[in-house]
């Protein structure tokens, strides 16, 4: 029974993989132009890459999710969103849940054929995670124009997908740049890795839970304090999702 089904969660998940592989080669390949586009115009462009993604996994794999606490999401500013990392999944899905939005990722990303092509088309800050204070100082500067320019930024500050279980140092970047650039924190938890676990083939069927936070307010806040904040509402609520 169990090997039966394995090779039916596996068969499922090929079927995922080849949608995915799909949309994303046609989205890298029409990068150039879309580059051709004023951001504002281009991001929601983007977007049904993304809702695809997230609806062909529902349809292939039995995996969707919800979101609680969306009425946490403010629409007068914007912020630095700090959430865990677990899965691939999340770098579809908030997306679609926060727009505009982009992301703090390392540089190698942008180097993956089709993946790293579109992936440049939501203007991410990209680093070299062993340059220290180089990179730090490179946050801040494109974080704030970023978020100036009226885009959200979601920054990892587990700085890797985690697993299930363990701990992991929080990096202080987000909040560095949340009280330089003088923008809030919107902490984010969820529990994706329970269904898609890091370096993993087959998706577990399941609904995925996204909790979003009250915001954090960083005037007056030290970084350390922003952070500490944040990490302590990540931490306690991953005991209140049932399947983390």
């Amino acid at each position: 029974m169990n090997l039966l089904k394995t090779f039916w969660l596996g068969t499922r998940a090929t079927l995922f993989w080849l949608g995915f592989v799909s949309s994303t080669i046609v989205y890298g390949l029409i990068t150039p132009l879309l580059l051709l586009l004023p951001y504002k115009v281009r991001y929601p462009l983007i977007v049904p890459y993304s809702r695809f993604n997230l609806w062909w996994l529902k349809i292939s794999c039995g995996l969707s999710y919800q979101v609680t606490g969306a009425e946490n999401i403010p629409k007068d500013q914007t912020i630095v969103i700090m959430a865990n990392h677990q899965s691939t999944w999340e770098t579809l899905a908030f997306a679609s849940i926060f727009p505009p939005l982009t992301w703090v990722l390392k540089h190698e990303l942008l180097r993956i054929p089709f993946f790293g092509w579109g992936l440049s088309l939501i203007r991410p800050i990209t680093i070299n995670r062993k340059a220290g204070m180089s990179a730090l100082k490179q946050v801040k500067s494109q974080g704030k124009q970023r978020l100036d320019s009226g885009t959200n930024l979601v920054i990892f500050p587990e700085g890797t997908r985690v697993v299930k279980g363990k701990a992991q140092v929080y990096k202080k970047g987000g909040a560095v740049l949340a009280t330089h650039a003088k923008k809030n924190v919107l902490p984010v938890i969820h529990n994706a890795g329970e269904f898609w676990p890091r370096r993993t083939y087959i998706k577990q069927p399941g609904v995925i839970t996204v909790h979003i936070g009250e915001l954090i307010q960083t005037e007056g806040k030290r970084p350390d304090e922003v952070l500490n904040q944040a990490k302590a509402w990540i931490e306690s609520e991953k005991q209140r999702l049932s399947t983390y």
